[in-house]
């Protein structure tokens, strides 16, 4: 077997997952790989060199994880956006779609403060719906949107248009043919 020489290598297709007809891209081996989060985690880093950001913003729940690492390399902090009743403290919320009805996303409400830099990050971007309910808690508390960065992008499903017309920078490591 060749050895992975971009993230995209690092990134494990699953058929026919959680559905029939779905092609799930599994992340969960780049994380596993020393090299290829490290790749990842220096990438996703890379468009952001000498831009000043206040906190990282992770999407639940693989968001966490990249969106951890970013923070830690950043040495600023770190915010969850969770789903709905997981979060101890006050929150804010937001709904949005899903191809499947609609869910909740949640954030402290003192967890970013006015005019903080925030960079939000999660492991894929496919319509969009939860990016945008993420941007919206943030800005709702007066944080300013830095970039939108992800490992995966799924092009078809169109969330890049749904940020871009909302005027936000998005990045993504790379893309999937197809959902």
């Amino acid at each position: 077997m060749n050895k992975p020489s971009s993230v995209k290598d690092y990134v494990r297709t699953i058929v026919d997952f959680p559905h029939e007809g779905i092609m799930f891209r599994d992340v969960t081996t780049l994380f596993a790989d020393p090299r290829g989060f490290r790749m990842a985690i220096d990438q996703m880093l890379h468009p952001y060199a000498g831009e000043r950001i206040d906190k990282v913003a992770g999407l639940e729940a693989r968001g966490f994880i990249m969106g951890g690492a970013i923070a830690h390399q950043l040495s600023v902090g770190f915010v969850p956006i969770r789903k709905k009743g997981k979060l101890p403290a006050r929150t804010i919320s937001q709904d949005y779609k899903l191809e499947y009805g609609e869910a909740i996303m949640e954030l402290h409400d003192d967890a970013i403060e006015p005019d903080e830099r925030v960079l939000l990050v999660d492991d894929l971007l496919a319509t969009g719906g939860t990016a945008e309910a993420g941007v919206k808690l943030i800005e709702r508390l007066g944080g300013e949107i830095v970039s939108c960065a992800f490992v995966i992008e799924l092009p078809e499903l169109g969330g890049r248009k749904v940020l871009e017309a909302m005027n936000l920078d998005v990045h993504a490591l790379c893309a999937f043919e197809g959902a």
